[in-house]
């Protein structure tokens, strides 16, 4: 640790806490449980009268301390509340496997619990969180705090109840598409979300909010059409030779060299194929490229009846009903020749990084964030804090043993395996693909070895298989670390053989990755093993070889006769494997940190209409909001039908008549001898009066909730409508604002401003409609609110959004009547048009 490292000062301060805590062990098993109980109310009491968390903490530890013992048989170890007080300071607590994080948890919940805001504990995983809730609700529970459960399949009601408990664990995605769905509703009593973002305490905090931070959380709905450039794009692609495309193994992306432009410009009779017109044909190619060239069949995907279903990266788990967004996800299915989903229209989209970066006070925990602490405290602002394990860790780590082919790598796991089940010592192997797992799988059936695999096809097993892991004579093949969040405890009579063997099968892309898989043994002071095997045909090894690796290559011994090798353990060649990673570490950092400033704009463009849609939404009187929109379009427009004379500038009233009145009043409301010879302050002042005169009738002609209710319904229609429009230009400007590179011109730059001048026409745009319906709308009692598209989906699952009730219609409205949506159609040729 760094001699000024911040999370060092961190550290310290949270062990003196600690200690006090420690300290009132026994005045606290002293109290009865009515008055442990009472220590809650006492704590609520003492916040109110201006005493604040941190002046309480130690007591409040000290009391979810006690009430654990009583409830579940656990006494959190000291190091334990030094973690739980280092996520208190919004930081990240490093503990290793099986230091018992989600007891950790407890302290710091409780003590946020207690002034009521909320606090969301977040898992990676609903398997976890309904675990997680149940276990240690119960020592909540006992001291007086509701503890809720955020379940996907849950309806609005149940979903709000949850928010509104004390405490409630969730899952990473459900949070989001929550807080997504929540800006969707069209009356603020289906909302499910408190107003404030309180407290949250993310889980394997590592996996969410760096593993998944590009992956953006989509609701979508509507139709786009395309299926078949997605087909003709595939067709084209396949149709391409070598010579024609370029791989970039290192960044995972393919690139039409000139020969694969020119086939490109033939194929779709395009005279230049990157002309900003043909930016959406052009997404379709390279959609095709990376579905043909770069995404694996096991790896990335797998078809399971007849679907594409996304593996995990992270975790190997099937993420079914989830899709790649951008089109990717339908190129791979153009590719495996399964039925093309419709590519829908994205309706609302939020990132985990501005999603988290909203709580008031975000902490986290994991066993492994320290490799990445610059960009914790970057993007978050959270240090990571390393917590001391309660028992010495006394785990042999093996050196990397490498290997020059693949064959020779796994057959020698085999054999190590092999000769570990024969003494009954239980073998965990982590390995980076399906594919590669079903590889040792079938190795393994050859020698005889009992198994079992878990990956993304054996998915539902998980937790059985996971269970049993630690036992004597157990083998078990995991993908990615599945099974991540659940310990794997030892078996009767494993310590004395050496405890569970962990082997890889390749190092990952980062470091963390493996450390996890190390830190599956050797949990709580139990002794374990770990060693990976690596060879020169690795994944990493091709993407980050080079010149040195072919020199450190040459050390390693040629096979003999049999085709066995002498493998190379060198602490050299270990130090080239975690150059490499830091590479692709940096690399991946850039990437993310690239999406940030990217999404930035969004991120402000989108607490803006979600900010007015509240105000729709919670604000009785929408009047004053009308004016301000008035207002807008008055200043924007007079100025331009003003004749400029120096003397006295004046109204082009013919003009203005054809291209302004008409359009905003009624032939009654406003005529040529009124505006003609006015100035601009005059005709300004005109025009705001008719519109404030105009919105005045209207409220007079309705029952005062009524005339509300037709404001909401337009702003909520015309808001609702442009923003969907407004979210597709921006994912258009973002694919093709790449091209400007090759006009030396700064991408983010100018997808800042082209971004700014958007959002700008969009709000303009909104308030010359909302202006433009209500001035000519004719009033009627049978408005509802209604959604401006159909949601379909998520891209984490399907949803659907409950509708409210509409009020029923007491005066139905002629076929030949006005329509009452304001467009100025007849009802039957609008509205009314499905009806017979």
């Amino acid at each position: 640790m760094k001699l000024f490292d911040p999370a060092n000062k961190e550290l310290k301060k949270c062990t003196k806490i600690a200690e006090a805590v420690v300290a009132l062990e026994n005045k606290y098993k002293a109290l009865s449980d009515d008055e442990l109980k009472a220590k809650t109310v006492e704590f609520k009491e003492r916040l109110n009268k201006g005493e604040t968390l941190d002046d309480i903490m130690i007591e409040a530890f000290a009391t979810a301390r006690e009430a654990s013992t009583r409830v579940i048989g656990l006494t959190p170890f000291k190091v334990q509340i030094i973690g739980a007080a280092a996520m208190h300071f919004g930081n990240i607590a490093e503990m290793k496997t099986g230091e018992g994080k989600t007891l950790t948890s407890v302290l710091v919940a409780y003590l946020n619990a207690l002034t009521g805001k909320g606090v969301h504990i977040v898992t990676v995983n609903e398997y976890l969180a309904s675990r997680d809730a149940k276990e240690m609700g119960e020592i909540h529970n006992f001291l007086g705090i509701t503890v809720g459960l955020n379940l996907r399949e849950l309806e609005p009601d149940e979903k709000r109840a949850q928010y509104n408990c004390d405490i409630t664990y969730s899952t990473n995605s459900e949070l989001g598409f929550d807080y997504l769905r929540d800006h969707m509703v069209l009356y603020k009593e289906q909302m499910v979300q408190r107003p404030e973002m309180n407290f949250a305490i993310v889980d394997e905090v590592d996996s969410i909010l760096i593993d998944e931070a590009r992956t953006p959380l989509i609701i979508s709905g509507g139709e786009k059409k395309g299926a078949n450039f997605y087909l003709q794009s595939n067709t084209f692609v396949r149709g391409l030779k070598e010579e024609d495309y370029e791989i970039d193994v290192k960044d995972r992306h393919v690139t039409l060299l000139e020969s694969g432009m020119a086939k490109a410009e033939k194929f779709f009779n395009v005279e230049n194929l990157y002309d900003m017109k043909n930016v959406g044909l052009v997404h379709y190619i390279n959609n095709a490229l990376r579905a043909n060239y770069i995404m694996e069949k096991d790896k990335d995907y797998v078809v399971h009846d007849g679907a594409v279903v996304i593996v995990d990266p992270f975790t190997g788990r099937l993420m079914v009903g989830r899709q790649w967004s951008d089109g990717l996800h339908q190129a791979v299915e153009a590719k495996e020749n399964v039925q093309i989903k419709k590519e829908t229209r994205t309706l609302a989209t939020i990132t985990y990084q501005n999603y988290f970066r909203m709580y008031h006070k975000l902490a986290g925990m994991t066993g492994t964030a320290k490799t990445e602490e610059e960009e914790f405290r970057n993007i978050y602002n959270m240090f990571v804090v390393e917590i001391p394990t309660n028992e010495p860790v006394i785990r042999i780590d093996d050196p990397d043993l490498i290997f020059r082919s693949m064959k020779a790598k796994y057959q020698a796991i085999a054999l190590d395996i092999k000769a570990r089940h024969e003494k009954g010592q239980p073998v965990l192997v982590g390995t980076v693909s399906i594919e590669s797992s079903e590889l040792l799988s079938n190795l393994l059936k050859r020698h005889g070895i009992p198994h079992n695999v878990l990956n993304a096809k054996q998915h539902a097993r998980e937790a059985e298989i996971i269970a049993h892991a630690g036992e004597k004579g157990a083998v078990t093949i995991a993908t990615n670390m599945a099974g991540r969040g659940t310990d794997i405890k030892l078996g009767e009579g494993v310590v004395e053989l050496g405890g569970l063997a962990v082997i890889g099968t390749e190092r990952h892309e980062a470091r963390r990755i493996d450390n996890q898989l190390r830190g599956r043994a050797g949990r709580q002071g139990d002794p374990g093993y770990s060693r990976f095997y690596l060879s020169a045909q690795d994944e990493l090894m091709i993407r980050f070889g080079g010149e040195r690796f072919e020199r450190l290559l040459g050390m390693i011994a040629n096979p003999d006769v049999d085709g066995n090798e002498t493998p190379l353990e060198s602490k050299m060649f270990s130090r080239f494997v975690e150059s490499a990673q830091k590479k692709v570490e940096g690399s991946n950092y850039d990437r993310r940190k690239s999406v940030v400033e990217y999404d930035e704009v969004l991120r402000k463009q989108r607490e803006i209409i979600y900010n007015q849609r509240k105000d729709i939404l919670f604000l009785d009187d929408m009047e004053p909001t009308i004016h301000k929109m008035m207002h807008s379009v008055v200043s924007r427009y007079i100025p331009t039908f003003m004749i400029d004379d120096k003397k006295n500038s004046v109204v082009d009233a013919t003009r203005f008549m054809n291209e302004f009145g008409l359009k905003y009043f009624n032939r009654n409301d406003l005529s040529i001898e009124e505006i003609e010879g006015l100035n601009q302050n005059q005709l300004e002042e005109l025009i705001e009066n008719k519109f404030h005169q105009n919105l005045e009738e209207k409220k007079k002609a309705v029952p005062l909730e009524i005339f509300q209710e037709f404001l909401k319904v337009v702003l909520l229609r015309v808001v609702d409508k442009y923003w969907m429009d407004h979210i597709d230009q921006m994912s258009d400007l973002r694919q093709s604002i790449g091209l400007q590179s090759y006009a030396q011109i700064n991408p983010l730059r100018e997808y800042q401003e082209i971004g700014y001048q958007t959002f700008n026409d969009m709000i303009a745009t909104i308030n010359d409609e909302v202006t433009l319906t209500v001035n000519r709308a004719i009033l009627r009692e049978n408005l509802q609110r209604e959604e401006q598209a159909k949601v379909t989906g998520t891209n984490a699952g399907n949803s659907e959004t409950t509708k409210r009730k509409p009020i029923v219609n007491k005066n139905k409205v002629g076929r030949n009547d006005p329509c009452p949506c304001g467009s100025g159609k007849k009802y039957k040729h609008c509205c009314g048009m499905n009806e017979k």
